[in-house]
């Protein structure tokens, strides 16, 4: 059984998650923010630097794959340090690799560990931010996901100054990866210890092979691939909007240099606002009727994008698209957690689906912008985002009787 937390430890908990949420994007955006000081140093052109995210990118798909896996045999709260350690490491090993030894290999190298640590990571904190979610009995879930993105609007705020005061990639990124591993640190006392996140120790831990058959369990559920593709869809639009926003501005429209930029902002801005005060009218109308309404205007926004003819058009669709994209991933992980006997699965299971097409969809997106272009290629994005919303009904919370006969 989990332990009863008094209210300072539940509160200590759930700053610790934030703290994490924030570490995660805090480290993305240092590496992010840095990419053209690291090519300057190692003297790259852009398909080595494309190689090098290729990578990355590769390594944070087989970390959210194997983070279910990683969280059976170690506990979400000892995995959690792990991976956190993991990805420090991988920042710290960019710097040196870039400024210190001037390897290609070495910088690879920090880019795979880190990678594939914050792929772990993500699947765990989500774990627990569901757990907090429930213990409280409202929906805060996208605050956890709009700490994320305050993180990386610090560190790409960070790594403007360091860039600005022409401090080396090694220095900036040691110092990041040793913050980053005090967080670490500090948050793992912070953590209860519990039965649902696969973590308790000593005589009460099941074998490996029972916690990995109530891993797989979700999987197989018809209702984990419905929320997947709620997520999926979502996912593929806000990772979209990420990679192809700024460049669909500028290149897609012929608009001015840096209207890109403020694309991007509008859109970052519009998801987190929404992220942050989205919480209350979800617990007032329901989760199935604000992803339906937010399925709409995200499809809203991006065609509004798409066929805007000037700049005001194209970023008002671009803030459409934020606020409809901004909280179809962290409503369909708290639908995940509705039964907390089996929450850790079900949501290891969710954040699997949501974050490979978070990740792998807008290179999916770059290749087929080849052919027909960049501004027609969104129009795949409209399709997902409106199946997105018609398969919302997978996130009806459920009733007591399922959760019981779901534990029988």
């Amino acid at each position: 059984m989990d332990t009863a937390l008094t209210r300072s430890q539940f509160v200590r908990w759930r700053a610790a998650i934030f703290a994490i949420f924030f570490a995660s994007g805090l480290s993305i955006a240092t590496w992010a923010s840095r990419v053209p000081a690291i090519k300057e140093a190692l003297d790259l052109d852009n398909a080595q630097v494309g190689s090098i995210l290729l990578g990355m990118g590769v390594a944070s798909i087989i970390g959210i794959s194997t983070g279910p896996a990683v969280m059976v045999r170690t506990g979400a709260r000892r995995g959690m340090l792990l991976a956190m350690l993991m990805f420090a490491t991988g920042i710290a090993l960019v710097g040196l690799g870039a400024d210190v030894f001037g390897s290609v290999g070495v910088v690879l190298a920090g880019m795979a560990l880190f990678g594939f640590g914050n792929g772990c990571l993500d699947v765990m904190m989500n774990v627990e931010a569901t757990a907090i979610e429930q213990r409280m009995g409202k929906t805060i879930l996208p605050v956890f996901h709009a700490l994320f993105s305050f993180g990386t609007v610090i560190g790409a705020g960070i790594g403007a100054l360091a860039a600005g005061f022409s401090l080396d990639v090694a220095t900036h990124a040691g110092v990041v990866s040793a913050l980053i591993a005090v967080i670490a640190v500090v948050c793992f006392f912070q953590v209860p210890v519990r039965e649902a996140a696969l973590d308790p120790e000593g005589s009460e831990k099941p074998t490996f092979r029972q916690r990995l058959h109530t891993a797989l369990e979700a999987w197989r559920e018809p209702r984990t691939y419905l929320l997947g593709v709620v997520m999926l869809g979502m996912a593929f639009a806000e990772g979209g909007a990420n990679d192809w926003i700024a460049l669909g501005t500028e290149q897609g429209h012929g608009l001015a240099d840096g209207s890109g930029a403020v694309s991007l902002a509008v859109f970052s801005i519009g998801m987190t606002l929404v992220r942050l005060f989205g919480g209350p009218i979800v617990d007032r109308v329901g989760r199935v009727i604000v992803l339906r309404v937010l399925a709409v205007t995200a499809a809203g926004g991006i065609l509004l994008f798409i066929l805007a003819p000037n700049l005001p058009l194209v970023l008002v669709g671009a803030a459409l698209w934020g606020i409809g994209a901004s909280l179809g991933f962290p409503l369909g992980m708290s639908a995940a957690a509705d039964d907390p006997a089996k929450a850790a699965a079900r949501v290891s299971a969710a954040a699997t689906i949501g974050y490979i097409a978070f990740l792998g969809g807008p290179p999916v997106l770059g290749i087929i912008s080849e052919h027909i272009g960049l501004l027609n290629t969104l129009f795949i994005l409209v399709v997902l985002v409106g199946l997105s919303g018609l398969f919302s009904g997978a996130a009806r919370p459920l009733r007591e009787d399922e959760k019981t006969a779901a534990t029988k």
